[in-house]
């Protein structure tokens, strides 16, 4: 007797089913949502202090304070929904309409090629900008040299993880379930990121006290 074959989780389904009938909709969603987590899952692992509030702050203040759940992590969700979700949509969504149907190994190449010199310099420069804004820059020129200033250091990294990641799926992800497979790989690098460097920041901020 055959053993019946599962079929992938309702909740997956779900999310594949919306994601095929609203695709830039249900990515900006789970972007958005993933992107608040990571500022929040950062700020806790890497124990930074809880912000301040009144005393008599209602308790719910209180409880979001220690958890971390702060403006720049709403402002981390709306980068989610309206800059990193319909950026990638785009960029990914014609990296794919372009290589479509090609599976030789030319085509896998070409693909991780393209992907490191096109998309990943626009999806870093991206990131900068919004980080800069988010972090509270005040003029193009201030976003401009933080743009600068990270540049390398964030294309590096993704040069270093993205042909990786993209082999990974080529070769063991159906098409169907690459947004579901590059997200989760995204949040875990990026809060890991997240993580250290406000971890890095504590440190410096503590040498320096000690040193004065």
């Amino acid at each position: 007797m055959n053993a019946s074959v599962k079929g992938p989780h309702p909740l997956l389904a779900k999310y594949l089913s919306e994601l095929a009938s609203h695709p830039l909709r249900t990515k900006a969603i789970t972007t958005a949502l993933l992107c608040f987590l990571q500022e929040v899952l950062g700020s806790n692992l890497a124990g930074l202090p809880a912000r301040k509030v009144p005393k008599e702050s209602p308790f719910f203040y209180k409880l979001l304070a220690k958890g971390h759940v702060d403006s720049r992590a709403l402002k981390m969700a709306l980068y989610g929904f309206l800059v990193s979700a319909p950026l990638g949509h785009f960029l990914v969504g014609t990296l794919q309409k372009a290589f479509a149907g090609r599976t030789d190994t030319r085509a896998k190449i070409a693909q991780i090629v393209t992907s490191n010199l096109l998309i990943s310099p626009v999806q870093a420069s991206a990131y900068l900008a919004s980080m800069a804004i988010i972090s509270g820059a005040k003029s193009s020129k201030d976003v401009i040299s933080t743009v600068q200033a990270g540049f390398w250091s964030v294309i590096r990294v993704s040069w270093m993880v993205n042909p990786l990641v993209v082999a990974i799926a080529q070769n063991y992800v159906p098409l169907h379930l690459w947004v579901p497979f590059f997200n989760s790989v995204q949040f875990v690098l990026g809060t890991y990121f997240n993580f250290r460097v406000k971890k890095l920041r504590m440190e410096k901020e503590k040498e320096r006290e000690k040193s004065e």
